[in-house]
This record gives structure tokens, C-alpha cells and sequence, in this order.
């Protein structure tokens, strides 16, 4: 089990309805939103920080574009009153937010990771995070990414595609965890 500090906050990446469009392939981890669920509840329980991290596309064929229901947060990670919303333009939750700013102020130095998509929102958002000097967690199994072809053309699953960017992740930037290390 890891032991984490008491106002370590979870950061909930991109968690929203856009996500399930068929647009995007096949993905892994088809139980990713029932852990995420599982860290809400026991964040919750314990008083620990949450923050909701919205993405608000300005692609014109953005899934999560503003104004359509793919912009809508997921039922499972839908946020509490009093939980901090935080929306974002880049992949990265901390560029051009206030998402640094806030967490310094609260002296909440630990952040745990969870949502999507592994290789783009979740893992800019983890290597900013312990670039910034945050201690990082990223949890692999509370999260999800698609399948995708590699820059030489050859098609790598969603499997692949996950583990690679947690193998970027782990040990530089972030320590990676599953939800059950976390939870006990």
C-alpha cells in the first residue's frame, strides 16, 4: 500500500462523455471508470482535495467541444458541489490554467492521476506535474487510452500504446500505482 500524504489531491483528467464516441477506436482498461469511481468515493470519504479537469476543445470537430453533449463530464466522475472544476485548451491541465496556482496555495504537494487519455492529457499533465516538483502518482489502471499507428506507420494496440507512456512516466516524472496500492 502507499502511503500518501493527507491532502494529497486527485486530479480527474478529461473524464467526459466525448470520450466514449466511436471516433476514437478501440480502447483498453474497460473497467477504468469503475476505478475512478472507486478513487472519488475514497477521496471523498477522507475529505482529500478533487479536482475535475474538463477539457473545452476549440477544434471545430472536437469531441470535446463546448457546447455539445461530448462536453458533458461522465456520470461516474461527475463533480460533487464544492469540487473544483478546471477546464483547459492543451492536453496539459497546468497550461493556462490555474491548476499550479491553486494547489501551491492549498500546500497540496501531491497529486494522484487518473482519467484521459494515457498518452496525451493524462500523461503532459503528469510529467508537468513532476517537472513542477509535485510528487506525482499516476494510476494506470484508473485510466484508458486508443489504439494508434506509431510514427513508422505500424499499428500499436491500446495495450501497447498505454504501457509505453507509463513506461515514460515511471520513475522520472510520476510513480505509477494501481488503484489497489492506493486504496489498500
Amino acid at each position: 500500500m502507499v502511503k500518501l500524504a493527507a491532502d494529497a489531491a486527485l486530479l480527474v483528467i478529461d473524464v467526459q462523455r466525448a470520450i466514449d464516441d466511436a471516433s476514437w477506436g478501440e480502447r483498453n482498461h474497460p473497467g477504468a471508470e469503475a476505478k475512478i469511481a472507486e478513487l472519488l468515493r475514497a477521496w471523498r470519504a477522507a475529505g482529500r482535495p478533487v479536482y475535475h479537469i474538463r477539457h473545452d476543445s476549440t477544434e471545430a470537430n472536437s469531441t470535446y467541444r463546448p457546447g455539445q453533449a461530448g462536453h458533458e463530464f461522465k456520470a461516474v466522475a461527475m463533480p460533487l458541489e464544492g469540487e473544483t472544476v478546471i477546464g483547459k485548451r492543451t492536453n496539459s491541465a497546468f497550461v493556462g490554467t490555474e491548476l499550479e496556482a491553486r494547489l501551491r496555495g492549498a500546500g497540496q504537494m501531491t497529486v494522484v492521476i487518473a482519467g484521459v487519455i494515457t498518452n496525451n492529457s493524462v500523461e503532459a499533465t503528469a510529467r508537468m506535474a513532476g517537472n513542477l516538483g509535485f510528487e506525482t502518482y499516476v494510476v494506470e489502471d484508473a485510466m484508458f487510452t486508443f489504439g494508434r499507428r506509431d510514427w513508422a506507420g505500424r499499428w500499436r494496440t491500446a495495450e501497447e500504446v498505454h504501457a509505453m507512456s507509463l513506461a515514460n512516466l515511471h520513475g522520472e516524472y510520476a510513480t505509477v500505482v494501481t488503484a489497489a496500492e492506493l486504496l489498500g
